[in-house]
């Protein structure tokens, strides 16, 4: 009887009798040679022209797999560089491959070889070209018909929204992941799962093969057309630890969930990156993490923000002291956004976001305005028709809102307002309609009303100030959303200064910085009791007005019915008791 006789057993697969795989090791121990082949072709097959000298485009021996020192920059790291004439296929609107192959020193890619190992070469492909799309919008000056456009741009715009091109990247890294994990077969997650190559035959894998690419700046790919004679490659090999590897492959899951959703998930999606990757490129680790750090909390004081004023909005039952025409001239402006979005074909993500954005304003119009089932004083108007057949629909103001001062104050602040928005919105129409190309008339006014709104939104905040201001009071406000928000700015003026943007709407992050400061400095000056209520019902504990009225009420209601008796119930109760007797 052998020593494995009454235990499990094995076979000659790596897996033992009871169905549990093995640990396996790696094919590529630290320290071990190996050799660089790498070779260009308009074919995707796996390639075997070796005898074809001009395909080579790359041959690297003696490289130490686990080497981070050698190499001329000192980090394992080793660069091939090269121009070569357009080739055909691409001229034409085809591909172009990068066949690498990695193999044990000495030994060979070429099958036909008797130094070939054909369980010891590692073999990987990739497209080097990239198809994007290009879009194409027929512009004007709407006034003189003018346009900077080619006249092929325009033929374009006429018959197609977008057309896919050809374009090039002159750089690719190539890395083997350093890492010596006894990886067990069928265990592994993603996606090291489909990464790691296992070899039943003598229970190892091969080492995790990566072409990164992922520091290739969309604005760096070049359009590929008659007028490119030649193209330049920079092909570089450096060694990769697990960690980094891990980070890399999340980011290529992106690419994977686009193609399952047509490629629209992340369509649009280019341009942000870019800047995410300039700000991981220029910006200094310190202020990097720190970044990172305050986005994770940008995120979870947004959710706040967002879920207090819903509770705010939902049990709000006095409008006293708050700025309702601000409330729906946020409505408007969702409506604008939401509809230039639409007209820009924006990702259906964006879209979607805007959508429930602009729900959630058109929730709050109940709240500020009577509204009820189309009952009084909700009303239409049949007499008065919008384009001639449409009934005018006349909404009231709540009663909390003209019986108090705060109508007269929100009236007032929105006349001086009037003074300045107005002509700006003029100065900037004019200004669109003259300098600026539209698609058409509808796209213009879309365009002016969004552009004019990112600009001067902010001041729209200002009514608030002013009821604020004449009232002597900020009891009324929100505060745990606007304090979720105003953290949230300070975050944003931190982004403003590491991801790369105009100047001028990096200073424009800055706004409303002065509204919220003011709205703190208002804060102190009126500072109150918190549990003293104002003239309107509301304090700073009781935000909603709903305990002080149902005190008024209870102090309101009449005594109780049993405990007072009026003389006729006294004599006959007194007469009862008499015959009781």
């Amino acid at each position: 009887m052998n020593g494995r006789s009454g235990g499990v057993g094995y076979n000659n697969t790596g897996v033992s009798n009871t169905g549990a795989s093995l640990p396996s090791r790696n094919l590529f121990q630290p320290g071990q040679k190996f050799d660089l082949y790498i070779y260009l072709s308009d074919s995707q097959d796996k390639f075997d022209e070796f005898d074809d000298e001009s395909a080579l485009f790359w041959k690297e021996t003696g490289i130490t797999y686990s080497d981070w020192t050698s190499g001329p920059d000192g980090d394992g790291s080793r660069t091939k560089s090269a121009t070569f004439p357009t080739p055909k296929s691409l001229a034409n609107n085809g591909s172009l491959y990068i066949h690498v192959f990695i193999v044990k020193k000495d030994q060979s890619p070429d099958r036909r070889s008797r130094l070939h190992v054909k369980r010891e070469v590692l073999y990987n492909v990739r497209q080097l070209n990239k198809y994007k799309k290009k879009y194409y919008k027929k512009t004007q000056n709407l006034l003189t018909g003018k346009t900077e456009q080619t006249e092929e741009e325009q033929k374009k715009a006429e018959v197609m929204s977008f057309e896919v091109l050809n374009y090039w990247h002159p750089n690719l890294t190539i890395s083997l992941v350093d890492d010596q994990t006894a990886w067990q077969r069928g265990s592994l997650p993603s996606p090291l799962d489909e990464a790691v190559k296992f070899d039943p035959i003598d229970n190892t894998y091969k080492p995790i093969f990566f072409f990164n690419d992922y520091w290739n700046l969309a604005a760096d790919y070049i359009l590929i057309n008659s007028s490119v004679q030649e193209l330049k490659l920079s092909v570089r090999y450096a060694p990769i630890s697990l960690f980094k590897w891990q980070l890399y492959a999340s980011q290529q899951m992106r690419g994977k969930w686009s193609q399952m959703f047509g490629g629209e998930l992340f369509e649009d999606g280019d341009d942000d990156q870019d800047s995410i990757k300039q700000a991981l490129l220029e910006t200094s680790p310190v202020l990097l993490g720190l970044t990172i750090t305050v986005s994770l909390l940008h995120t979870v004081f947004e959710f706040l923000a967002f879920k207090n004023d819903i509770q705010f909005w939902r049990s709000r039952k006095s409008l006293e002291g708050l700025s309702v025409r601000s409330v729906l001239f946020s409505v408007f402006q969702s409506v604008i956004v939401f509809l230039y979005i639409c007209d820009n074909d924006t990702s259906w993500i964006i879209k979607m976001s805007v959508g429930v954005g602009l729900v959630i304003e058109l929730w709050k119009i109940p709240k500020c305005v009577n509204i009820n089932d189309l009952k009084p004083p909700f009303k239409v108007d049949q007499t008065q028709k919008l384009f001639g057949f449409l009934p005018k629909i006349i909404f009231t103001d709540k009663g909390s809102y003209v019986e108090s001062d705060t109508k007269q104050y929100d009236q007032l602040a929105f006349k001086y307002l009037s003074w300045v928005l107005f002509p700006l919105l003029g100065g900037y129409a004019v200004y669109s309609l003259m300098y600026v190309e539209q698609r058409g008339w509808y796209s213009w006014i879309l365009s002016m009303l969004y552009s004019f709104l990112l600009t001067f939104g902010f001041i729209m905040m200002t009514p608030q100030l002013f009821i604020n201001y004449k009232l002597k009071s900020v009891a009324h406000l929100p505060w745990r959303m606007l304090t979720y928000k105003f953290i949230n700015t300070f975050i944003d003026d931190l982004f403003a200064f590491v991801i790369r943007m105009p100047t001028m709407y990096r200073l424009g992050c800055f706004r409303d910085d002065i509204v919220f400061l003011i709205y703190i400095y208002q804060r102190w000056i009126y500072r109150v009791d918190p549990t003293r209520v104002n003239e309107y019902g509301v304090s700073l504990e009781d935000p909603t007005g709903e305990s002080e009225s149902q005190k008024q009420l209870a102090d309101a209601k009449p005594p109780d019915n049993s405990d007072l008796h009026t003389p006729t119930e006294t004599v006959q109760n007194n007469t009862e008791t008499k015959k009781e007797r």
